[in-house]
């Protein structure tokens, strides 16, 4: 079925329509979409499979994200291979990640390749995608608020912690201190930062509005104080910054590695369903 193509604004209803089959696994990519992936010049690319009427896609920029259409595993195979010719054999991108079986099956094809991409720091092959319309009554109420420019400083040092702890390495390290601030900084500004600020005016909560397409908003970033842990204060902070996300939204999702069992039962607690897997390749 030949090569696989780059996308463009003429392929824009056709992209919508794939993307709708699962709006949930598929937030990332639409949210590429809208802000302008299709575009040329831009800093990813969108290809399509087959090249003349694509039913599969892969964002291709930072981050590999295929999206699949259901096929047999032939159809698949060969949408795999034709993305690995489209992306190079030069490792560009930071990880990838999407579906567990779609991810993973890339990751593999990609590593045979090319040395680079067999060279992965991590694979997190089991990542709940979990979603939620309504948030579980919790006992205790916790005090949850959008973080604003005041509290910047410590919003920082708790996004700091939290990148560190989760993926394993310092974002502001080996030059990235500036981008790492100009990204936090825009999250706050935006007003997708939410948080529990104690009467020192220290950030001990955390959790951002990292993806919103189409009434569905992605959490990412959720971290708490470690002090804090332990004291039961992580459902009700979930559950209370969920409650006021879905007031900006029909529905909440976020995707959580399988083995941090804790995360996992904190958002069962506040509501949350599994939907799907995810899968992260992380270089």
């Amino acid at each position: 079925m030949g090569p696989a193509r780059a996308l463009s604004t003429r392929d824009a209803t056709l992209v919508r329509t794939l993307l709708s089959v699962d709006p949930v696994g598929n937030l990332f990519v639409s949210s590429r979409v809208d802000a302008g992936v299709l575009w040329p010049g831009g800093p990813a690319t969108l290809y399509g499979w087959p090249g003349e009427a694509p039913r599969h896609l892969l964002h291709a920029g930072s981050n590999l994200v295929p999206v699949f259409a259901p096929c047999d595993a032939a159809e698949r195979d060969a949408a795999i291979a034709a993305f690995a010719d489209a992306v190079g054999p030069h490792r560009w991108c930071q990880s990838i990640v999407g579906d567990s079986e779609a991810a993973l099956a890339l990751h593999r094809a990609l590593a045979r390749r090319n040395r680079s991409y067999a060279g992965q720091r991590e694979i997190r092959p089991r990542q709940p995608l979990m979603i939620t319309r309504q948030v579980t009554p919790q006992a205790a109420e916790a005090p949850v608020r959008r973080i604003t420019m005041a509290e910047f400083t410590s919003y920082l040092g708790a996004a700091v912690a939290m990148y560190t702890e989760e993926v394993g390495v310092d974002p502001t390290a080996a030059g990235g201190r500036a981008g790492y601030r100009a990204h936090c900084q825009g999250v706050v500004e935006s007003g997708r930062a939410w948080g529990i600020v104690d009467n020192g005016g220290n950030v001990v909560f955390k959790a951002d509005v990292g993806i919103s397409c189409g009434g569905i908003a992605q959490v990412q970033g959720v971290w708490l104080d470690p002090r804090l842990r332990g004291h039961g204060l992580a459902a009700p902070a979930m559950a209370e910054t969920t409650r006021l996300i879905l007031a900006e939204h029909d529905l909440v999702s976020l995707y959580v590695n399988d083995f941090n069992t804790r995360a996992v039962r904190t958002y069962l607690r506040t509501g949350f369903t599994v939907a799907g897997q995810f899968a992260t390749v992380l270089y």
